[in-house]
């Protein structure tokens, strides 16, 4: 799932944003790119996309810096839900 959760979250950040060229470990926050709005749309596509709640104590800064941060956090939440 790794694989797929990592296309799908840089085709997300890529669709929103078409012009930068990403890679999976680029801190999009310091790329200047993100704002508060955005990181809820990545909140919420990531839920609604991966079957996944993502808990209070998740909802930090470092979770979304990258697509290899994300998709960390992603397999961690679905390891939850599956237990």
């Amino acid at each position: 799932m790794s694989d797929n959760a990592r296309a799908e979250l840089r085709q997300f950040i890529v669709g929103k944003f078409p012009k930068i060229e990403l890679t999976d470990d680029q801190d999009i926050f310091a790329l200047g790119f993100v704002n508060s709005l955005f990181a809820m749309e990545l909140v919420m596509f990531i839920e609604k996309t991966f079957g996944v709640r993502i808990p209070n104590d998740e909802l930090k800064l470092d979770n979304f810096r990258s697509v290899d941060q994300m998709t960390d956090l992603v397999a961690r939440q679905s390891t939850a839900a599956a237990k």
